[in-house]
């Protein structure tokens, strides 16, 4: 028989207006890898938030085993009105977002706030890193305790955050996203940790909006939509195309709904654009109604090339062609007026205010179109921030309401739509479906598609491979700043782009004749 090691019964939560969750009920078994998915609000964030002790449950109960009350299987209640009674019951987060302090070095982000001490009261520092050795070393890594968490990578960040939650005896460690931003060979580490965790009788709880990994990893999953539990299914018993009609449900189709749009004039022209060892001899054109993809692992160099495009980054020089014009590479400013947008790869930090309103964040890029005699129009602002609301379909309560309170769907939305009003002739977009839930990635790629049909020139950098074979007309490949290889996506395969992807520059393929 297997164990419920976590017991959820008929948990509801309320906010002001909102019923986030209502009556959900869930088993959790001891040993397991638990998926947990739903579009943006479907209340999976809420719901680990009451696991994790930083919300108090409406209604409902809570249960976990008790470890010490012998062989027999009993529950007691559990109610965290804390983190840190979480954490003493022996269940822990492991957020999207990394909360470790960069100065420390590893051991003492392992132990933040529990530092063992000495019989003086002082820090026992040997201590301290033969135990954060023994930690690191039950996770199979190689990551030195005391090595500066500021010198480490995303991964190896994210490595700390596992092993700090390991020093606290926890028994469930929830992961929200843990892959967010990892290459493809980190991703086999995390995947490789997360199944020894498994061997050694730690409760996996693993939300993700990423499919695949829900699949390659989980035992069971769970579906929440709108706040209500959907279903929770052996993995064997799902498929991908049924578990995302739980998820929005609704069937949606074509996942990826490219539309074959006949290629106009080359609107951008590219050759032998340079900066530094960042990015190197970079040639390509991109067409009217094209979708350009640029593949690559993570820092092969293809953010640079957009910066650079931009006039983000200083120091880029090459030749290019705007609209049959000669381009010079000046400041964003000069970009945007040459007809150019950029919707970054960090939405957050990048392309939104989020302590302003959607309405403001919309006209952000292009003020000259809400201006009436030299000043600001607040009735123009509106009626530009409802037409974008209606035609990307984002939803909000209404146009003044804060970026920051969105989902990550709609935020991605409103930077779309500030871009859109500045009305560019070529739009790059830079991992645009990171974060999002699977019905919000159909209506970006359908937003992307519409733009192509009009005519503009898309080019889409993004990490998952499926996206850029079942979107793009062609997928330029980098590797260490260099374009590899330009493939046609409907003959490429992820082999073929992956091979690119690892190749140096000394075996660099010629494409000139792809361009």
């Amino acid at each position: 028989m297997r164990e419920v090691i976590l017991s959820i019964k008929s948990i509801s939560k309320d906010f002001p207006g909102v019923r986030a969750l209502k009556d959900v009920s869930l088993d959790i078994i001891r040993g397991e890898i638990h998926g947990l998915v739903g579009e943006n609000g479907a209340g999976k964030s809420t719901l680990i938030k009451i696991l994790g002790g930083a919300y108090a449950a409406t209604s409902g109960e809570m249960f976990r085993a008790d470890d010490t009350a012998g062989s027999e299987t009993s529950h007691l209640p559990y109610r965290p009105k804390t983190p840190l009674d979480a954490q003493r019951a022996g269940i822990s987060v492991v957020h999207q977002e990394i909360r470790l302090v960069d100065s420390l070095t590893v051991k003492e982000n392992i132990f933040l706030g529990r530092e063992p001490l000495t019989r003086a009261k002082l820090i026992d520092w040997r201590r301290m890193r033969r135990e954060a050795q023994e930690i690191i070393n039950q996770l199979g890594v190689n990551i030195d305790p005391d090595a500066v968490v500021g010198h480490l990578t995303v991964a190896q960040k994210q490595i700390v955050e596992i092993c700090k939650v390991l020093s606290t005896q926890a028994k469930i460690i929830i992961m929200d996203e843990p892959s967010a931003s990892l290459t493809a060979a980190e991703l086999v580490t995390l995947y490789t940790m997360i199944r020894k965790l498994k061997e050694d009788g730690i409760t996996i709880i693993y939300i993700s909006h990423r499919l695949e990994e829900i699949f390659d990893l989980c035992d069971r999953v769970t579906v929440l939509r709108d706040g209500e539990l959907i279903a929770t299914e052996e993995m064997s018993a799902v498929t991908r195309s049924s578990l995302i009609s739980m998820m929005v449900g609704r069937e949606l189709g074509m996942e990826y709904p490219k539309v074959k749009v006949p290629h106009g004039e080359v609107i951008l022209s590219v050759r032998n654009l340079n900066r530094g060892k960042a990015i190197r001899d970079i040639n390509f054109d991109l067409h009217r109604g094209e979708i350009l993809g640029f593949a690559g692992l993570v820092g092969a160099g293809r953010t640079e090339v957009a910066r650079a495009i931009m006039g983000i980054d200083p120091g880029a020089r090459g030749d290019i062609m705007l609209k049959n014009k000669p381009y010079t590479i000046r400041n964003v400013i000069e970009a945007i007026k040459g007809g150019l947008g950029l919707v970054s790869e960090d939405r957050k930090k990048e392309g939104l205010v989020l302590g302003l309103s959607v309405k403001m964040n919309i006209s952000l890029a292009r003020l000259s179109s809400i201006m009436r005699n030299g000043l600001l129009s607040e009735q123009k602002e509106r009626e530009l921030a409802d037409y974008y609301v209606k035609k990307l379909n984002i939803v909000t309560p209404t146009i003044e309401r804060e970026a920051i309170y969105l989902s990550g769907g709609n935020q991605q939305k409103v930077v779309i739509g500030k871009w859109l009003n500045a009305a560019p002739d070529v739009l790059i977009v830079d991992e645009p479906t990171r974060g999002i839930d699977v019905g919000s990635k159909q209506e970006i790629y359908n937003i992307l598609t519409t733009l192509a049909q009009e005519g503009k020139g898309i080019i889409m950098i993004s990490s998952e491979m499926p996206e850029l074979l079942g979107m793009c007309d062609r997928i330029a490949v980098m590797c260490e700043g260099r374009i590899t290889g330009i493939l046609n996506a409907n003959e490429a395969t992820q082999d073929e782009i992956m091979h690119l992807a690892l190749a140096s520059a000394r075996t660099q393929e010629k494409h000139e004749s792809q361009l």
